[in-house]
């Protein structure tokens, strides 16, 4: 179970480069009243790369950081990676070296790879005390006041070599539970789920009293038990967006629920349009974070132009009134394993053609409607609805941007007030519920409400609420049906919107507690609400402010990856070519001889050569073109 404020807005970039700037970001959200929740520090928070260390004058005192952070009601995330420098005096090689915890290579030696300090040797997480080193060392990182840890590069990445990765002759000593002693193919999927638990065990041990906030980019099956993940190092390309959706679900088929993209693509230059979309739809994903690589434009909500900020800003307001509902959908998740987002075919699956579906998706009983095309709005892109009653609604908010949300006929979801920080949130908040009748004129939804942090719940110290309505002669009743938990209702107004079709509702207010009824007006009424909604909508869609459509080509990074190497043969040469579509080559291969090239990410259009033994030193610029 996520603590709470885990499910708000998260801020990331590679990196901002001090805690002045990291302030700064925190400072612009408040003031442009964007919500938010969490700031990230990539790689670049540390000493040379080491480690839990913290560089001596970009972020001098990281605990005074996190104390401002925490009065402007943001929390903070850390990255951690696999990679120890190989340097004696550095606190964490020397007790790592001592307990003897690195992985091996095939004649027993520490295997030593490059990643961002240079050498570096791994942690073989596959044995428990590596895994209590390890815990040990985040345990103390954490009294920094550290919120939560990102464990990237967990693969493990290796850089220079083809692979990416270490050899798979690699040794593990592993835990005779886990498989004993056994060589890096047999680890390899499960090596960085278990970093992602061995940091999650430290930061148990730190407070027991909070549930651990982990993000790891390596999992496996079980590794929702530990950390959440996103989708990687996405592209800032239409077609990324497009696949956000389906990969987002695949992640929760495969019992992964907290996941999503980095929002407006990680690697290349977002344009407003492009970004504003995508954050559309991300608002709506069950992990919500913005993230961009270094030497991009600036990716903040507000980067992109007046117009896309005013999206970003109604697409998070959206998501912060919709927390009570995804709050609930992860203890449920919690409790009996029910994806937080599904497949818009689980509201049919007889209809095969709601398995063809890449554009929507389900947050419990709520249908979100995407536009991932360039050139069409929401508006333009009718719906592919399951069967039943699905009726429109929105938040005054409406936008060819913004994606479609629908209700489900027979379903009720608990909303709250657009907060800015879930830290605002208060017991004592209106209550909204939002309320669609089946053809029976039925609805029920349920709510749960804890601490929103730590273990309490799992001694009954929650509130589960079962809600319901009824139409009976002209009327609709809301109530309570149930209630689980040693929890008090708090002393709250109710706000119920039942919603009557076409975006139209009828508002009332009682409560929370209590029974509300709601009076059914006449069919012609009825029909008037609807047609008087729809034109609101229509006006709300024809006069918002568009944002630009201002397409760039990335100054960054190619376009796409080929899937497929391109075999090259001129007489007696023969390459196999991994090209970047949009004009680099990524890595090339001589087959008569072996000899590789490896497109280095430190000297730019630079290639390093591989002998058969190493790799040339960077600065090999020679371009290598492919005419044909």
């Amino acid at each position: 179970m996520p603590p709470k404020w885990a499910l708000g807005y998260h801020q990331c970039r590679w990196s901002y480069a001090s805690d002045k700037r990291v302030l700064e970001v925190a400072r612009t959200f408040r003031e442009k009243g964007i919500p938010c929740d969490v700031i990230w520090m990539d790689i670049d928070y540390m000493d040379g790369f080491r480690c839990f260390t913290f560089h001596p004058e970009r972020f001098s005192n990281p605990q005074s950081l996190v104390n401002d952070l925490h009065l402007s009601g943001f929390k903070a995330i850390w990255m951690l990676d696999p990679g120890i420098k190989q340097e004696e005096g550095y606190f964490a090689y020397d007790s790592g070296s001592e307990n003897s915890i690195w992985v091996q290579t095939a004649d027993g030696r520490p295997f030593v790879g490059e990643v961002w300090p240079g050498p570096c040797v791994f942690p073989d997480f596959t044995q428990s005390k590596a895994r209590s080193w390890w815990a040990n060392l985040v345990k103390d990182f954490i009294s920094n006041g550290v919120d939560g840890i990102w464990n990237d590069m967990n693969e493990p990445a290796v850089f220079k070599v083809v692979s990416k990765t270490m050899p798979e002759s690699n040794i593990h000593s592993g835990d005779s539970e886990l498989g004993g002693c056994q060589n890096h193919s047999f680890y390899h999927n499960v090596y960085g789920m278990l970093m992602a638990r061995s940091t999650y065990e430290g930061m148990k041990a730190a407070n027991k009293n909070k549930r651990p906030f982990v993000l790891t980019r390596a999992g496996f099956m079980g590794s929702h038990r530990y950390a959440a993940t996103w989708t990687g190092d996405n592209l800032a390309t239409w077609e990324h967006l497009h696949m956000s959706v389906s990969m987002v679900l695949q992640l929760s088929l495969s019992g992964q629920p907290l996941s999503g993209p980095d929002i407006g693509g990680f690697a290349g230059n977002a344009t407003p349009k492009l970004y504003g979309r995508w954050m559309g739809i991300g608002a709506m994903f069950p992990f919500c974070r913005g993230h961009s690589e270094t030497d991009t434009v600036d990716h903040e909500p507000w980067s992109f132009g007046k117009e896309c900020e005013e999206v970003c800003r109604n697409a998070l307001k959206r998501r912060y009134q919709l927390l009570p509902h995804i709050y609930t959908l992860f203890y449920l998740a919690n409790t009996r394993g029910s994806p937080v987002a599904s497949p818009t075919f689980f509201a049919d699956p007889k209809d095969p053609q709601l398995r063809t579906v890449e554009n929507s998706f389900l947050l419990g009983p709520v249908l979100v409607h995407a536009s991932t095309l360039r050139n069409q709005g929401i508006d333009q892109i009718p719906p592919l609805l399951p069967k039943g009653i699905w009726l429109s609604f929105d938040f005054d908010d409406s936008h060819p941007d913004l994606p479609a949300l629908y209700l489900q006929g027979g379903s009720i979801i608990p909303m709250g007030p657009p907060h800015q920080h879930v830290g605002e949130a208060n017991p004592t908040d209106d209550l909204t519920l939002l309320v669609a009748l089946d053809e029976y004129g039925r609805a029920e939804g349920v709510l749960f409400e804890d601490d929103g942090d730590g273990y309490e719940f799992m001694r009954g110290n929650y509130l589960l609420t079962y809600y319901t309505a009824q139409l009976h002669s002209s009327a609709v009743t809301i109530k309570v049906s149930k209630t689980e938990g040693l929890w008090k209702r708090p002393n709250r107004h109710l706000h119920v919107q039942l919603l009557l079709g076409g975006g139209a509702k009828i508002d009332s207010w009682g409560t929370d507690g209590q029974d509300v009824q709601i009076t059914m007006p006449s069919d012609d009424k009825i029909s008037q609400l609807i047609s008087a909604s729809q034109k609101q909508y229509r006006t709300r869609i024809e006069t918002a402010k568009s944002i630009p459509d201002a397409e760039e080509t990335s100054r960054t990074k190619g376009t796409e990856l080929s899937k497929t190497p391109i075999e090259l043969k001129s007489g007696d040469w023969y390459l196999k070519v991994v090209p970047w579509i949009g004009g680099r080559i990524i890595a090339m291969e001589h087959q008569p001889t072996g000899i590789q090239w490896l497109h280095s990410r430190i000297e730019i259009n630079g290639y390093e050569e591989y002998t058969g033994v190493e790799y040339r030193s960077p600065g090999c610029t020679e371009e290598y073109v492919v005419i044909e």
